[in-house]
This record gives C-alpha cells, sequence and structure tokens, in this order.
C-alpha cells in the first residue's frame, strides 16, 4: 500500500496468503514459534529452560534473578501465522502470561487498531469514524439522503394523485379490477423509481465515505472536496458493478422461477423463489466487499468481483453475521426515527385514521413530507454505519489474510512496526 488513500494491492499472490513461511514476514528472526523441547522419560522431569552458565546457586540460597527474555516482535502481535493456527502470545503460547483470551495491545493510529477484528471493534470503528469525521460525514449523507427524498416524494406526489386506492360502493365487479389493476401498476411504478433513486444515492454516499473511512484508519482527516475528489475516477465503475450484481440477482431469479409461470404451476414457482433467494444471499456476501475493493485498490470491476470472492472465502458466515446484524440495527433505528415522524404527518396534515382507511394519506403531501423529514435523518444516521461496516469488513480481511497491518502501519508513519515489540 502507499500512502495515498487509494489502496492499491500490496502485491500479494493471488491466492490472498503471503508467500513463505512465517519466517519470511517482517518482524520474525526465523521462525515463528519457539522449538519444542524433546519429551522427557518417565522419572525426574527436567525444566525446559535452565539458567546460563555461571548463576549456579548453593542449595537453600536465591538465584540472582535473570532478567526475562526480550518479547519476540511477531509474536506480540501473532502476524504472519498460517490461517487457522490459535493467536499468538508475546511468549509464544495463546494469550501469553496474564492475557489468556485476550488479543496483546497493537498499534492504533486511526479508528481500529492494527489487527485482526473483533465484531464490536468493527461496529465501533463505524461510529467513531462518523463521530469523529462527522464534518465531513453529515454533509454527504444530509445532502444525497435530502436530494433522493425531495425526488422520491414529487414522483409519489405527482404519480399517484389521481389513483384511487379505495373503490367506491357503486362501482361494478370489472371497474373495482381494473382500479386495483391501476393502483398496484401505479404503485409498483413509483416503487421502482424510489428504488432506482436510493441505489443511485447510496453509490454516491458509498464512494465518497469509503475514502474517508480509508483515511480514518490511517488517523488522517478528509474533507468532502477531498473524498469526492479521490471517489470520482471509480464512480462510473462503481455504478457497473452494482448494475452486474443486480441484473445478476434478476437474470438469477428469472432463471429459477420463469419455468414456474410459464407452466401455471403455483408449487414450482414457489420452489424457483425458495431456491432463489439463498443463493442471492450466497452470492450477495461472496461480493459484498466488491465495492471497496474497487474503490481502495483502483481496480476493474471484474478484478473487484475476485478479490471480494478470496477475500470472503473461508468466511462467509463471519461476515454474514456481521452484516446481517448490521441491518437489523439498521432496520430498528430506521423505525424508531420514521415512525413517529410519519404518525404526525398522518394525524395532523393527513387527515388522521380515515385518510389512512380510504388511501388518500399515501398522496397528501402532509405525511409524504414528514415521512421524507424522517427518512432524510435516519438514512443520515444509517448510511455511514453500514458503509463503514463493509469498509472495515475489507480491511479485516485484508489484515487476516495478506498481513495490511504492516502496510497501515508504513502509511500512517509507524517506525520498525512488525520489527520491534512496540
Amino acid at each position: 500500500m502507499n500512502d495515498s488513500p487509494g489502496w492499491a494491492t500490496p502485491g500479494s499472490p493471488s491466492d490472498g496468503e503471503r508467500p513463505g513461511t512465517p519466517a519470511d514476514r517482517p518482524g520474525t528472526d526465523g521462525g515463528a514459534q519457539q522449538p519444542t523441547p524433546p519429551a522427557q522419560p518417565d522419572g525426574p522431569k527436567w525444566s525446559a529452560e535452565q539458567p546460563p552458565p555461571g548463576q549456579w546457586s548453593n542449595p537453600g540460597t536465591t538465584p540472582p534473578a535473570t532478567p526475562p527474555p526480550p518479547a519476540r516482535a511477531q509474536s506480540q502481535r501473532g502476524w504472519g501465522q498460517q490461517p487457522g493456527t490459535p493467536y499468538v502470545g508475546q511468549y509464544g503460547y495463546p494469550g501469553g502470561p496474564g492475557q489468556w483470551g485476550q488479543l496483546p495491545p497493537a498499534a492504533k493510529p486511526g479508528v481500529i487498531p492494527l489487527r485482526p477484528l473483533g465484531l464490536g471493534e468493527i461496529l465501533d470503528g463505524s461510529v467513531a469514524t462518523m463521530r469523529t469525521h462527522w464534518r465531513s460525514v453529515v454533509p454527504i449523507t444530509l445532502v444525497v439522503a435530502t436530494i433522493v427524498q425531495v425526488i422520491t416524494v414529487l414522483v409519489q406526489k405527482f404519480m399517484l394523485d389521481d389513483v384511487v386506492f379505495a373503490p367506491s360502493d357503486d362501482m361494478t365487479a370489472e371497474e373495482a379490477l381494473d382500479s386495483l389493476g391501476n393502483t398496484l401498476g401505479s404503485t409498483l411504478a413509483v416503487s421502482a423509481i424510489a428504488q432506482f433513486l436510493q441505489v443511485l444515492g447510496t453509490l454516491v454516499v458509498t464512494a465518497m465515505l469509503t475514502m474517508i473511512f480509508s483515511r480514518a484508519v490511517l488517523g488522517r482527516h478528509s474533507s468532502v472536496s477531498e473524498a469526492w475528489q479521490d471517489a470520482r475516477p471509480q464512480l462510473l465503475r462503481l455504478i457497473g458493478l452494482t448494475l452486474l450484481m443486480a441484473l445478476g440477482a434478476l437474470l438469477l431469479g428469472a432463471v429459477l422461477v420463469a419455468p414456474g409461470i410459464l407452466a401455471d404451476s403455483v408449487g414450482l414457482g414457489v420452489l424457483g423463489v425458495l431456491a432463489w433467494l439463498p443463493l442471492v444471499i450466497w452470492l450477495g456476501i461472496k461480493f459484498t466487499l466488491a465495492s471497496p475493493a474497487l474503490m481502495l485498490e483502483r481496480s476493474t470491476v471484474i478484478k473487484a468481483f475476485a478479490r471480494s470472492s478470496k477475500l470472503v472465502q473461508g468466511a462467509w458466515w463471519r461476515i454474514f453475521g456481521i452484516t446481517l446484524l448490521t441491518s437489523v440495527i439498521a432496520f430498528i433505528v430506521a423505525m424508531i426515527v420514521v415512525g413517529p415522524f410519519q404518525v404526525i404527518g398522518m394525524l395532523a396534515f393527513g387527515g388522521g385514521f380515515d385518510a389512512l382507511e380510504d388511501g388518500s394519506a399515501q398522496n397528501a403531501w402532509g405525511p409524504l413530507i414528514f415521512s421524507a423529514i424522517g427518512l432524510i435523518i435516519a438514512q443520515t444516521i444509517i448510511m455511514p454505519i453500514q458503509s463503514g461496516v463493509t469498509v472495515l469488513l475489507y480491511v479485516d480481511q485484508r489484515i487476516r489474510r495478506e498481513g495490511l497491518d504492516l502496510e497501515l502501519a508504513r502509511a500512517a508513519g509507524i517506525e520498525n512496526y512488525g520489527t520491534t515489540g512496540g
């Protein structure tokens, strides 16, 4: 990695692992662990560590204190171990003296420590970035969310203004069916436009916030103009990446669900949907790190997909759990924020429960505006957290697989990181 916020792949091999044994990694002295002493035969057990020559003492006397050997730099942090081996403490066994089950301290130039991250550290890093760099984060999300919601409210108002949500009693059955069809068609069209606008807004926010988070990891601040300048060259590729993922999900759904529709079989259609959903979720997690890989490694769309696939390999369930938990938290926050605004808009300016029953509250200015205000506030809070979790998951996987902590430490200006105990 270079010192610029756009991270380049640090010459790592294609399989995502560093070449050589742990002895090849910085901060080692030829081996990852101390040699294991040979097993002793039955009888008196001798200590594996003996005092050096010249320090034997007479029986009954206290031998002079011997300073402990210096901790090995690699063992202190555990970087460079082969995947699947336990975390090694400062004296070569899990946790080290007095540290059982705990990770030793690591350098922390920015919002995260430079070592493999836990769930709490990933969430805390996202919130800490939002709190520390709010002057850059909040304006980006607030402006984008406001533009998206203003356009959505206008589309919703004028496209649904003439729609009849509740058929009258004097309608015939045929007229009621036609009205219901028009209502469903208009509602789906508005929802599609709103989702398209939301995706575009999320792309811009993700692109710019990725750059802010990449600098926050190094303890650096970013202005809005700097974030835009860094993100702009990759924005079109990010749009292409997102469109490819959406198109792939639609094509997969068409292949699995279309046979049931063509055969006019409800059971076959349901079976296709049940097969489609797990595949979409699996592919979504498999390629969830493609966006930060595209932005931070300045790669192409195809290479970003390949990088995400290799980084997620072996950690799918962990990334799925963290992503799911983040989505649940985001949903709860959105409901807490948006709910009161919707109730106020409906009761104070939307005609109350009668308007809700006849459907007129769906296109009244009061409920639409108040709901939009609630969504703007919620998205200003939610989008940075979700983007931050994705970026930090990418950083965490590269630390675990490629020793990115060494690259980050050098970029942050930490001297002798990986070669000394500091």
